[in-house]
């Protein structure tokens, strides 16, 4: 299993929206390195949920439910989507604050690479995560 870090912003599509809805498909990709880590995603893979700009924390556990297929968005075939459901909700968000501070982290991708928005997250650096939502 792989895991990652999606993110978005709240007043757009927050973790609530999700959860009602139970599913989703990530759609609207145009980076190539966020498109990459779509690709790369298999099913049963999970990923972070993170509030961008407003809140800026991890807020729950999405699951891979369908690995990557042509982005129904657009014609052009380099951008994909993936479907996800809701995994779990954190039972105390992490925000990315904290997660700066924790030097365990530095190497993490939401602090090296900010902006991206599909991110890949090593399994040492979930676990921290994880300990910090107490779970």
């Amino acid at each position: 299993m792989q895991y990652w870090l999606i993110k978005s912003e709240p007043f757009k599509y927050s973790w609530e929206k999700f959860q009602e809805e139970g599913k989703t498909i990530w759609d609207g990709v145009r980076n190539y390195a966020a498109r990459n880590n779509l690709r790369s995603m298999k099913k049963g893979d999970l990923a972070f949920w993170y509030h961008s700009n407003e809140g800026m924390e991890i807020v729950g556990i999405a699951k891979v439910t369908k690995e990557s297929y042509q982005d129904p968005t657009t014609d052009n075939p380099a951008w994909l989507v993936v479907e996800f459901k809701p995994f779990k909700k954190l039972k105390k968000p992490v925000s990315l604050s904290l997660l700066k501070n924790d030097p365990r982290l530095t190497n993490m991708d939401l602090i090296r690479l900010g902006r991206l928005s599909v991110q890949s997250v090593k399994e040492a650096e979930w676990n921290i995560v994880m300990e910090y939502a107490n779970l």
